[in-house]
Order: C-alpha cells, then sequence, then structure tokens
C-alpha cells in the first residue's frame, strides 16, 4: 500500500507544480502581440512596407534619372526604394552622381543590365534607333532584376512626380492582373492635345494589321491602347503567367515577321506589351500620369492642369533636358546638376 500512495503523492505534486507554472506566465509574462507592438514603437523604420521604384540610368540622359529621383524623394514620407538600372559602363557615373549630391540620403540599389539577353529578339529600324537602347527593355524583366517584392513601381526616367508615390503604389489590381497602366483615352483633357499633334492613341497606331500575324489577335485597330512608361506590378502573377516569356515570343516574332517595328508608333517597347496585355490590366489613375508633353516642340497644356497633375512624362522626341522643349521649368525644379560636370543641360543660350 505504501508505495502505491506515495507514486499518487509524487503525481499530485507535480500536478500542483504545473498549474502554478502556468499562472505564474499568466501573470508575469508580457503577451507576445504587446511584445511586437513594443517593436514597432522602438523600431518603425524596420516594418514599414517598402515603397520599390525601378528607373533606368542611360548614357546620354541620366540627368533625367536623376530629376525623377529628386521629385519622388522630395514629395513623400513614404519609405522608397530606388532600384536604379544601368549598362555596366554607366553605372559608376550615376552612383557617383548620387553620393556626390543631396539625392545621398535616398535608399537605393545599383542594378546591372545585361543587354545579351536581347540577342536576337530586337528588329533594327533605323528611323527611331533611340527606341532601340537596351534599357528601352528592362520593364519586359522586372522579375528578374528585382526578386523580393510583391508589388513594383515601374518609371520611365523622362518623368516628374509630382503627388505623393504612395498614392501610386497604393493602386488596386484586380486578381489575375499582372500590371496596371494607363489608357491614352482616359483623360479628356489630353484629348485635344493628341489631336493638335496628330498622335495615334490606338492599336493602329503601334501594329501592322496588314500582317495577318496581327489579324489573327482578333483586337480591333480602334481599341485604346495604353502607355507602358508608368507601370505597377504585380511580381507574383508577373511570373505565374510567365509574361517574360510572352513578351520575348512577340519579340522574335517580330525580328521574323516585321510586325511593329516600322509602324506609325515605333512602339519596339511598347507593342509587345499591347498585345499580351490586351485586355487584362488594371487602370492606374489618369492624373499620375499626363503624357504627351515631349510630343510637340510647340504644344502646350494649361498651367493649372499640369499643376494638379501627379505625374507629368514627356513621352516623344523633345525633351526637357534638350532644345527644343516645353513645360522645361516644372522638370529642372528637380534637376541636380551633375558633379562630374559630364550632363549639361541643351539651352538657345549654351
Amino acid at each position: 500500500i505504501l508505495p502505491f500512495v506515495s507514486v499518487n503523492q509524487i503525481l499530485l505534486l507535480l500536478l500542483v507544480l504545473t498549474v502554478c507554472a502556468i499562472l505564474y506566465n499568466k501573470v508575469h509574462q508580457v503577451p507576445s502581440a504587446l511584445k511586437n507592438e513594443t517593436v514597432d514603437l522602438e523600431s518603425p523604420e524596420e516594418t514599414e512596407e517598402e515603397v520599390p521604384v525601378v528607373i533606368c540610368a542611360a548614357a546620354g540622359r541620366m540627368g533625367a534619372a536623376v530629376a525623377a529621383i529628386s521629385s519622388i524623394y522630395s514629395n513623400t514620407e513614404a519609405n522608397v526604394l530606388f532600384y536604379i538600372v544601368g549598362l555596366k559602363t554607366t553605372i559608376p557615373h550615376i552612383r557617383k552622381w548620387i553620393e556626390n549630391s543631396k539625392l545621398k540620403e535616398i535608399k537605393f540599389k545599383v542594378v546591372e543590365f545585361n543587354p545579351m539577353v536581347l540577342k536576337g529578339k530586337i528588329r533594327q529600324d533605323a528611323s527611331r534607333p533611340e527606341l532601340l537602347q537596351p534599357l528601352n527593355f528592362v520593364r519586359f524583366y522586372l522579375p528578374l532584376l528585382i526578386q523580393k517584392h510583391e508589388k513594383v513601381i515601374y518609371l520611365d526616367d523622362d518623368v516628374i512626380v509630382q503627388g505623393d508615390i504612395q498614392e501610386l503604389y497604393d493602386t488596386k489590381l484586380a486578381p489575375g492582373h499582372a500590371a496596371a497602366f494607363s489608357d491614352d483615352c482616359d483623360l479628356p483633357s489630353t484629348h485635344e492635345m493628341i489631336r493638335s499633334v496628330g498622335m495615334q492613341n490606338t492599336y493602329m497606331g503601334f501594329l501592322d494589321y496588314r500582317k495577318q500575324a496581327i489579324r489573327d489577335l482578333g483586337i480591333s485597330p480602334s481599341t485604346c491602347s495604353f502607355n507602358p512608361g508608368v507601370i505597377v506590378a504585380n511580381m507574383t502573377e508577373w511570373k505565374h503567367q510567365r509574361i517574360t516569356k510572352q513578351l520575348e515570343k512577340w519579340m522574335q516574332r517580330n525580328v521574323e515577321e516585321n510586325l511593329y517595328s516600322s509602324t506609325l508608333g515605333g512602339g519596339v517597347a511598347t507593342s509587345p506589351m499591347l498585345i499580351v496585355f490586351h485586355g487584362k490590366y488594371s487602370s492606374i489613375n489618369p492624373m499620375w500620369h499626363i503624357r504627351h508633353l515631349g510630343w510637340s516642340p510647340d504644344a502646350r497644356y494649361s498651367e493649372q492642369f499640369l499643376q494638379e497633375a501627379k505625374l507629368l512624362h514627356w513621352n516623344g522626341r523633345y525633351k526637357p533636358w534638350d532644345y527644343p522643349s516645353v513645360h522645361t521649368d516644372l522638370w529642372e525644379n528637380w534637376f541636380i546638376p551633375d558633379p562630374s560636370g559630364r550632363f549639361k543641360l541643351t539651352r538657345p543660350d549654351s
């Protein structure tokens, strides 16, 4: 009998000790949720969501990238991480420019783009050779260049951001959409500009409908085009849908069949995107992409309209760092001179 009683006593003692331990933890330990809140309060920058922005720094127009970055950084409190994409020969220049100017405070990573990925995929077009620069195709390869982000903003270098970039980042993408763009028909204020300079804003201006491969797509030539100079992209969907592979397929078909290089739009980077994303993209607020400022050296928007715009884009031949161009004052507000003196603005008195 004695050993049996001893076992019962031991078991009872163990039970009492377990209950005491649980009660002690309840009273003295800090709840895990409160612990997390304490960490957040002490170092909010560690948990604040990054806003990744991809901009290219091309030789001969690095001042454009600098002005774009300057405008974004100056107009937001968001935790922006700039991915500055360049070729091997240009990377030291852009890095020095940033580190030796007031932009030295920004968070940035320099990413080298290898133009060999484009070998055999670009058809030469003498009418618009500037459109064949390798960095024009960086937007095709976003998931290969930017690894850790679910959502990314891509911007052409010839833009100025006047709004808070967080607002653009918060653009909602519909389920199954890999990207959001601005429609070329979305803003009545721009229609007069388009008519005055004879610019195309439909698929007819980018694809050669004389080619059977284009007609087989079943896309009406009067379908409104979109501009891929501003993109909000979902990297998970982009990879899942193999968007890069689809774009490369149409680049290679164009090399073989000349489906769009010689058409009015000259859009060797735009045209594949129009095909791949047709009917499968979300919309960006039109005030976040006011375009065509570089389409004519004479046609101008009203100053009031431009002041209300969140993003200005000098797409076209007439860039604000060159001459002639329009609305250059809005661009120069954000330009930072090149410490090395290699990049200079072209002005009438220069």
